[in-house]
């Protein structure tokens, strides 16, 4: 079952930043179908993505790989990622 989430994170560059979108949508594509991409009016540095995850535990999985950290460094990614999950009312 599809879940949409929203995570938010700050960026040191966002013209690196911006440039890393394919190897974002590479990195998470074994778990999401889709990514959009938002940017605050208020800070240009502050990024937040809404993502649509078909398997929230390759996500996790992806979003806590080690590996990802040479991504995150390439595309000036800055802890901490916050993600946020839908309410059910």
């Amino acid at each position: 079952m599809k879940q949409t989430i929203v995570t938010r994170h700050k960026v040191g560059n966002f013209d690196r930043w911006i440039k890393g979108h394919q190897d974002r949508l590479d990195a998470f594509a074994p778990a999401i179908s889709s990514l959009k991409t938002f940017q605050d009016s208020n800070n240009p540095n502050s990024m937040v993505l809404i993502m649509e995850v078909t398997d929230m535990e390759k996500f996790g999985a992806i979003l806590n790989d080690p590996s990802l950290k040479a991504l995150k460094d390439k595309h000036t990614v800055l802890d901490p990622i916050i993600v946020s999950m839908p309410v059910e009312l």
